[in-house]
């Protein structure tokens, strides 16, 4: 029997996609940074969960990698982005200027996605463990939120379980 499971979560959420292209490989010192500027900014949204920062996936393309990111609100994503004590802030200013000094060597993007309560359905079938945004949330049985993905998007939190 095949073991499906699905995100535990009904609320509204924000889905927060960052990314980087590498577009000249051989100039490590104008991307490497802007990568290596992502690990303490993670760190400091999992050690606080008054952020709204929920959890993330990174995966990783041909040009460079893309994080998906997901939050409780969009205002969350925004506050932390702009908080001067925050390291978002700094992070993008050292970018900037280092963009402007090898311009086209590396590209960074974002699209923010404001998803809500009873628009969002995953399905995992047997993936052991937790992915996407069953990772962020928790996991429970598929049957939970309904029987059909059409069923499990429409799933509010008070549908009887």
């Amino acid at each position: 029997m095949v073991d499906l499971t699905t995100h535990d979560h009904d609320g509204d959420l924000a889905v927060f996609l960052i990314g980087a292209r590498i577009n000249k490989l051989w100039r490590p010192d104008a991307w490497w940074p802007a990568l290596a500027a992502m690990r303490p900014m993670l760190r400091e949204l999992y050690q606080d969960p008054d952020s709204g920062f929920l959890g993330a996936t990174t995966l990783v393309g041909a040009r460079g990698p893309t994080m998906v990111q997901y939050w409780r609100t969009v205002e969350d994503v925004y506050r932390y982005a702009n908080a001067d004590e925050r390291r978002h802030r700094p992070a993008w200013l050292e970018f900037y200027r280092r963009a402007t000094k090898v311009p086209g060597a590396v590209g960074v993007w974002h699209e923010t996605y404001s998803v809500p309560a009873g628009g969002h359905e995953t399905l995992y079938a047997d993936v052991p463990g937790a992915m996407g945004l069953a990772s962020a949330t928790g996991v429970v049985p598929a049957a939970r939120r309904g029987r059909t993905a059409r069923e499990r998007l429409r799933h509010r939190s008070d549908r009887p379980a």
